[in-house]
């Protein structure tokens, strides 16, 4: 999970095959929040931490976890279908 201390909200992380997937959202000083999701891969030193952060803004930390979950799912699809 990304560990970040001004979390407000982790939605549960989702596992598609070989990637775990987890988001984090932030308060932004607007009283919105940001939006961000790592896609972690393998073990030790063969482990590899993708983090995206979207300049997109969401009302409640739910909505900015949920939006990260679905980019982190659409890079996966994209990085694993068929080339």
């Amino acid at each position: 999970m990304i560990q970040n201390h001004n979390k407000i909200d982790d939605s549960h992380p989702v596992i598609i095959g070989k990637y775990r997937i987890a988001a984090c959202s932030k308060p932004l000083q607007s009283g919105r929040f940001a939006a961000q999701v790592s896609i972690a891969s393998g073990r030790g030193s063969a482990s590899t931490d993708r983090v995206m952060i979207f300049h997109d803004d969401f009302s409640t930390p739910s909505a900015a976890a949920t939006f990260a979950i679905a980019q982190g799912i659409h890079w996966v699809h994209a990085a694993t279908g068929p080339q």
